[in-house]
């Protein structure tokens, strides 16, 4: 492991010592081996003056909620030294009364809250204090002789101490230790937790951090030394998609919501899935207990029937609870990943940021515990601590901090025809509501057209197959299933009477309003039946009820589409599938309606431009945000029990009406 100090780039940060703990905290976030998604703490003693003028001791510690990686100064919670001093005196305090301490001791009460360990960092007597859960540390010390090699390696430079939970249990740990351990004096570089982690601690914020560096280092050349060769597994994976949906709509019912799926076929994943002792390897409990929040204790591991493992690792998950529980409400039973045999890791999440964090971590696990095994076996935490751990109410409370649940989330949602307009607005709502959207359209620009709301845009031509099984594929391979589908490509050709039209015109209209949807529909509808709540929606028009003249190939295609429409939603209905279509009606706010045509139209009706736009029978524009919301409900719960619908969107037409 090598040191990313760079003089140049410290000095961006400001000189004073807020300044570089904001630095070298970056330093360590940038490094999964040693931090991971919220993992690890820092902190920086100061000397400041209060709104009087007076000079006040402070501890800067990580505050809850932010990322050492992008940590700024804002993300620093200033504390009283001497409140969190005399907090360390106290023989017992209950963590309620320790976060709630923490926080009366803030100069700023807009901060974020401190962290867990803020006292552990006030008592250690140096400036600057570096935690991390760095991979070789826990690799080292999760082994049955994991107390005996640390020390073997560190020597008496390195504080080695039990497991203790974190807070302000280990704080007092800690504390009664310094009562009889000078650590200047004795030269003590660095505290490692058995199965924790590892502190470091310094005057100068680069000495602080390059020890840690330093240390890990060490335990890495360790391990290097200890490690038995290992077996590589083939890199030759080809993925059974529709079993992949198929996990994801099992593990999506067991939590209850939908689930984004990853699969993840690095060269970590599928070592560690080829381990002939996955099963039990797998099973012994995470890298730190930290991970456990956002990973539950262990992984499913995965047999050839999927739906029995999810089921026994929920049988085996209730049955972890009701053994050390007292008084908690269980969690749901779902796992959070899988180890695939043969194809590597899923993992899941309630959106995509969740489902890529929880891959982090377990490819982390995998290289980690994978190690672990060759160089003395691994041996991480009791199945007790890990509970208190994913069952501690202040981490808890952090979960139950998050937003809302969107009416999408957690949902994978694919739109046609969406670089503009109608197909656009479509694609922007279900983002808006939570849906991962992916976006197919023959406009070279929709991959940056969708990358505008946060989506993925392939340039697909409908009327071809294999680019329209390609990019099926790719969504079900990134994401694990396909959730909704919105039907919406279509072109409106030039009116001409049916004795003029040119043939080409009506065999394109046809091909691309009707026959493209059908292609759809056929590569599409069997993973549809592996969704979660699935429902599919087409977007007709007007002119299938009242067409005008002069229409006719449009007209007809989405007479066609609209019988297209009734038939899926027979078909699929013994499958819980919802297909329902939308027929909308002048809405102007798209490319095709240039003011100039728009102009035009409503001099043929002696209307002004206004008039014309709101010549419905409610007197109001209809807007293509109005059907990308329309269209979003209809894939929603709000529509759970309606199938085969047609529904207006036109402000009332007495034509169709």
């Amino acid at each position: 492991m090598q040191s990313l100090w760079n003089d140049q780039e410290a000095a961006t940060f400001g000189t004073d010592l807020l300044g570089q703990r904001v630095y070298t905290s970056r330093l360590l976030g940038r490094n999964p081996a040693l931090v991971l998604h919220g993992g690890g703490n820092t902190s920086v003693k100061v000397s400041e003056k209060d709104y009087f003028g007076d000079s006040v001791e402070i501890c800067y510690v990580k505050g809850s909620g932010w990322d050492l990686a992008t940590i700024e100064r804002a993300g620093f919670a200033p504390v009283r030294m001497e409140a969190l001093l005399k907090m360390a005196k106290l023989p017992t305090m209950t963590d309620e009364d320790m976060v709630l301490q923490q926080r009366a001791a803030m100069t700023n009460p807009n901060a974020p809250a401190a962290s867990i360990e803020a006292i552990l960092h006030a008592i250690l007597p140096f400036k600057f204090v570096d935690h991390s859960h760095a991979n070789a540390i826990s690799a080292l010390t999760c082994a049955k002789d994991g107390e005996a090699r640390t020390k073997e390696l560190f020597g008496s430079k390195v504080l080695v101490l039990p497991y203790v939970m974190p807070g302000f249990v280990l704080a007092k740990q800690v504390f009664d230790v310094l009562q009889k351990t000078d650590l200047r004096k004795e030269g003590i570089e660095g505290i490692v937790l058995l199965k924790h982690g590892l502190f470091t601690f310094a005057d100068d914020a680069k000495a602080s951090y390059e020890k840690h560096i330093e240390l890990v280092t060490k335990a890495e050349e360790y391990l290097a030394k200890k490690s038995t060769a290992a077996a590589a597994a083939s890199t030759e994976v080809k993925t059974d998609l529709m079993a992949l949906a198929k996990l994801r709509q099992l593990v999506s019912k067991t939590r209850g919501f939908p689930q984004i799926a990853r699969l993840s076929t690095s060269e970590a994943a599928l070592n560690y899935a080829a381990l002939p002792n996955i099963a039990d390897c797998g099973a012994r409990g995470p890298l730190t207990p930290d991970h456990s929040i956002r990973t539950k204790r262990i992984p499913v591991v995965l047999g050839d029937d999927h739906a029995a493992s999810v089921q026994k690792f929920a049988d085996d998950y209730a049955a972890y609870f009701t053994k050390h529980a007292s008084g908690q409400t269980m969690l749901d039973a779902a796992p959070r990943f899988a180890v695939w045999p043969g194809n590597g890791i899923v993992s899941f999440g309630d959106t995509l940021k969740d489902a890529k964090i929880v891959a982090d971590i377990a490819e982390s696990t995998a290289a980690t515990v994978a190690l672990g095994e060759r160089t003395g076996g691994w041996a991480p935490l009791s199945e007790k601590d890990i509970f208190d751990i994913e069952y501690w109410d202040l981490e808890q409370a952090k979960l139950r901090k998050g937003p809302a649940r969107k009416v999408h989330q957690g949902k994978v949602a694919l739109v046609t025809g969406c670089a503009a307009g109608i197909g656009f607005a479509i694609a922007e709502s279900l983002a808006e509501q939570g849906a991962q959207v992916i976006g197919l359209d023959i406009d070279k620009e929709i991959p940056d057209i969708m990358a505008k709301i946060g989506a993925i845009g392939i340039v697909v031509n409908l009327t071809e197959d294999q680019p329209v099984q390609d990019a099926i594929d790719f969504t079900v391979r990134e994401f694990g299933g396909i959730d909704i589908v919105v039907s919406n490509a279509g072109i409106f050709p030039k009116n001409d009477a049916l004795d003029v039209m040119a043939q080409t015109d009506w065999d394109r209209t046809i091909s691309i309003n009707l026959t493209s949807h059908q292609k759809l529909m056929n590569k599409v509808i069997p993973y549809v039946k592996h969704s979660v709540d699935g429902s599919i929606v087409f977007v007709g028009s007007r002119n299938f009820k009242a067409p005008g003249p002069g229409a006719s190939a449009y007209s007809c295609s989405k007479a066609a589409l609209t019988q297209l429409c009734r038939v899926a939603a027979l078909e699929l209905a013994p499958w819980k599938i919802r297909v329902n279509i939308v027929h909308p009606d002048a809405v102007f706010d798209t490319k095709l309606w240039t003011p100039e045509a728009l102009a035009k139209s409503a001099a043929r009706y002696n209307m002004t431009v206004e008039e014309y736009k709101t010549k419905n029978l409610m007197k109001v524009e209809i807007r293509s945000k109005d059907i990308g919301n329309m269209v979003a409900a209809m894939a929603s719960p709000l529509f759970a029990k309606v199938t085969g619908a047609q529904i207006p969107v036109d402000g009332g037409n007495d034509r169709v009406i």
